[in-house]
């Protein structure tokens, strides 16, 4: 079931098109990485869900139907661009924002609590804004984003500026929503962010749709058939020819060496082990080669500009 549809989504801006009927589904309770370089539409996207701009076509559905001005009250949007009024204290602030979303005071206070002890930032409350530190003032962001419980979370950079602990609770925090049935969207530049934490993902460039469907599918539809093994000894400088198996690179790795095959027309990988077992070879280990999704996410844009 998806939480989220948008159907045939345009947007100009003067003579600018940032949204080239653009349809994509997003699933309950999955992540889904909204991907693209700068200016590539993704932002405008997000916005367009969050009900900031409305589309010049096409159509967003939410749980089933037309989407409403009172959704708003469903979705926590964390921009990239932060924002929090620096000469209040954090926690008026925070209980502000509560309030924006349609929480009482007796509720707000209660949550508040709880996140702020969740990220040991009770000491905080008093404080203004302008004297945390970059960091810091995230995390009130990010509290704020989340205390209404919302069932659609858009996340825009959400690890920009945190050091490495700080990045690990918020992941955390992320898995754990997404647990307890949160639809998360999250758009980042971080392509490792993206293979661990999303389900699926949407390739926006140059205002139109790249792909979309599953990481893992992605990663599988775009391999280039190549075969990583790693080994003892040497291969032999005149080795036995096998139709559809080409050498394409062979090095030293680790106590290893490591030959990279690419495998052409009928061959398999099966067939290669046999071709390594003509050359007395015997390996290590013998595995598919996979792109990343930094390395697909490159190939796209790139071949977007040509």
């Amino acid at each position: 079931m998806n939480l989220v549809e948008c159907q045939q989504i345009v947007k100009r801006f003067g003579d600018y098109t940032a949204l080239n009927r653009v349809s994509i589904n997003i699933p309950q309770g999955e992540i889904f990485g909204m991907l693209g370089p700068n200016g590539a539409g993704k932002t405008t996207m997000i916005r367009i869900i969050n009900q900031i701009t409305i589309p010049d076509a096409g159509s967003v559905l939410f749980q089933g139907r037309p989407i409403h001005p009172d959704d708003v009250y469903k979705i926590g949007y964390l921009p990239e661009e932060r924002g929090l009024y620096r000469k209040m204290k954090v926690g008026e602030q925070a209980m502000y924002l509560a309030r924006l979303k349609g929480m009482s005071s007796l509720d707000a206070q209660r949550e508040l609590k709880k996140w702020f002890e969740r990220f040991e930032i009770q000491g905080w409350w008093n404080k203004k804004v302008e004297e945390l530190s970059k960091g810091m003032a995230q995390k009130v962001q990010f509290i704020t984003t989340v205390l209404h419980r919302p069932k659609l979370l858009i996340l825009d950079e959400p690890f920009s500026g945190f050091d490495p602990v700080n990045v690990e609770l918020i992941r955390n925090e992320i898995l754990r929503m997404k647990a307890e049935g949160t639809t998360i969207i999250l758009s980042t530049h971080n392509m490792e962010s993206v293979e661990e934490l999303c389900d699926q993902i949407a390739l926006i460039n140059q205002s139109n749709l790249v792909v979309t469907g599953g990481v893992e599918q992605i990663r599988q539809q775009y391999g280039e058939n190549q075969v990583e093994v790693l080994y003892k000894g040497s291969l032999p400088q005149t080795a036995p020819d096998l139709s559809g198996v080409t050498l394409i690179s062979d090095e030293p790795f680790k106590e290893n060496r490591r030959a990279v095959f690419q495998l052409s027309g009928i061959s398999t990988k099966e067939a290669m082990v046999a071709l390594l077992t003509q050359w007395d070879i015997e390996p290590n280990q013998v595995r598919d080669l996979i792109p990343s999704m930094k390395d697909i996410f490159i190939k796209l844009v790139k071949e977007g500009g040509r």
